[in-house]
């Protein structure tokens, strides 16, 4: 019996969203310091901070750029979207071509009725948008319950996790990276990903919700 005690916060901390030693608070829970909207510009309206929670209202708030560029790191952060909803986390985001903001995409949707998400592949939930699909059976928690995610870059490999469980990778220096852009729609953005960039929070305009964003660089 005296054991339980130990067990119980064993299965406790399983639960929790594991936090990189040495990682760094990217939103402090009271204020969008550390990001703006694109080409500088102040976050649109609708974005606000709610108890802790950075939260997109559906209303027009445009994308959040991190004011810092990374190169390599393990990004944690807490999300959820509304029913039917679709947002994303993109990382190495620069902008191509002197004109588009773009990146790797960690997407985040709802699988069951937005219709990129039935799509599938890599259209779903913790994909590596357009480029590779996530592993069959991810843990993936309902529409409206929090998820925990986890991008794990380094020398060029990347990782995507979904509450706790690996859900896809890739490695950006080889030829199946460079064969699965030419089958992306990214095909010909030229300098797309090129190693390092921004992190980008997304608006679809659809309702979503973010909170314990941290990184910790490599």
């Amino acid at each position: 019996m005296k054991y339980l005690p130990f067990l119980s916060i064993l299965l406790v901390l399983a639960g929790q969203p594991s936090q990189a030693a040495d990682s760094i608070s990217l939103f402090d829970g009271k204020s969008m310091a550390g990001w703006s909207g694109l080409d500088g510009k102040a976050p649109g309206a609708g974005w606000s901070v709610e108890n802790d929670t950075l939260h997109l209202n559906g209303t027009p708030g445009g994308m959040l750029l991190s004011d810092k560029e990374y190169t390599s790191f393990e990004l944690e952060w807490e999300w959820k979207v509304e029913s039917g909803g679709n947002n994303g986390v993109k990382y190495w985001v620069t902008k191509v071509g002197g004109k588009e903001w773009l990146g790797i995409e960690y997407q985040m949707i709802d699988d069951q009725k937005h219709p990129d998400g039935l799509k599938g592949g890599s259209h779903t939930t913790a994909s590596i948008y357009d480029i590779k699909e996530p592993v069959a059976g991810k843990l993936l928690k309902p529409v409206g319950e929090w998820n925990s995610s986890r991008v794990v870059v380094k020398d060029g490999k990347i990782e995507h996790w979904l509450n706790g469980a690996l859900a896809s990778e890739a490695d950006t220096t080889t030829d199946e990276w460079k064969q699965r852009i030419a089958a992306s729609k990214f095909k010909s953005k030229v300098g797309f990903a090129p190693g390092k960039g921004h992190i980008m929070l997304t608006d679809h305009g659809d309702k979503a919700w973010f909170r314990n964003i941290r990184i910790k660089e490599h």
